[in-house]
């Protein structure tokens, strides 16, 4: 039996590279080699001693294998989408298929002990999931379609982001770096907030108009001053997860604006009257973005190649993962990616 190898957490801090069964194809899944794995929250799973070796739902590759004629072939440089969904239902079909209610088991389906993980070298997925990464694009940068950039983009879309509108951005970790660069590419101008210097750093670099400390008392008074009349931004798109971002959001965007939550993050008080009927908030919930919007994310990163290299601050062999997670967890990378061959 082939095997591969796979990140492990065996406790509190701790993890380990363990051999897992090499999946196989079957009928419309195919196995993809993995080339690149972008690192998201999985730092917390280690931090917190969540044992498993399930890590990881972002990745790119080639595809090993196929069981016979799909959407692929062998050799097809691919983006991995997250999540595996049942393909056929309404949710799947409209193309929010990270929404889908059905999804099969598909271990149990293909007849595979192992093989969903993306912290590992080797991946079973359903062929409509795997998009061709442009000839244009490397690996890498095809990688970033994932969560570095996905969430804001589809974040973007639902709220109607677009040029001359001053956007606030709250939490700059991988995705909030993500959602600076998107809106930049809309023509938006950017506030962001985040307490970390290395990020606040980042996203200066990478076009945000004006950095704030979530720390500083006075931070909603300095974003309505930024703003053309003082009355508030536009839209807030909020990728922190936290209380106080939630309430910042909301006490900083104008009447009628827009709010995309995309950070996850528990439960924030929220006045009826106050908040949202005397203000006509509109809320939105935002997990990712369609499938029909591969492309033109694609295309987004193309126009964005010097700020996509920025993004990416370090790169690691999967067998350096823990110090991966330990400087992941002092708030001092941008995206940080995975070579599961080395």
């Amino acid at each position: 039996m082939e095997t591969m190898r796979v990140v492990a957490i065996t406790g509190e801090r701790a993890c380990a590279l363990v051999e897992r069964p090499k999946p196989r194809p079957w009928g419309w899944y195919a196995v993809v080699r993995i080339l690149v794995a972008p690192m998201c929250t999985e730092y917390k799973a280690y931090k917190n001693g969540w044992v498993g070796d399930w890590l990881g739902h972002e990745a790119a590759g080639v595809v090993e294998e196929v069981a016979g004629p799909c959407r692929v072939k062998p050799g097809d440089r691919v983006l991995v989408l997250p999540q595996n969904p049942c393909g056929g239902c309404e949710l799947c079909l409209s193309g929010e298929y990270v929404l889908c209610q059905d999804e099969p088991n598909v271990l149990e389906l293909t007849g595979n002990a192992y093989g969903t993980s993306t912290y590992s070298q080797f991946i079973v997925k359903a062929d409509w999931q795997l998009p061709r990464i442009p000839d244009d694009l490397t690996i890498e940068e095809g990688s970033m379609a994932c969560c570095a950039l996905g969430p804001a983009f589809g974040a973007m879309r639902l709220t109607g982001l677009g040029p001359h509108q001053t956007v606030l951005i709250t939490g700059l970790g991988p995705v909030g770096l993500g959602a600076v660069v998107c809106a930049k590419d809309a023509g938006a101008r950017v506030i962001a907030v985040d307490g970390a210097p290395f990020r606040q750093a980042l996203a200066r670099e990478l076009g945000a108009d004006l950095v704030l400390d979530h720390a500083d008392p006075d931070a909603l008074r300095r974003v309505r001053e930024a703003t053309r009349d003082g009355r508030g931004v536009d839209q807030a798109i909020e990728c922190a997860g936290v209380p106080e971002a939630h309430r910042l959001c909301v006490d900083a965007v104008r009447r009628r604006g827009v709010i995309g939550l995309v950070g996850e993050g528990g439960a924030f008080e929220l006045k009826a009257s106050d908040d949202c009927l005397r203000k006509q908030l509109t809320i939105l919930g935002s997990w990712y973005y369609k499938r029909q919007d591969v492309e033109p994310l694609f295309r987004l990163i193309a126009r964005n190649r010097s700020k996509i290299r920025t993004m990416v601050t370090h790169r690691f062999p999967m067998s350096r993962v823990q110090e991966a997670f330990e400087l992941q967890m002092r708030a001092e990378t941008g995206k940080v990616l995975l070579d599961p061959w080395a």
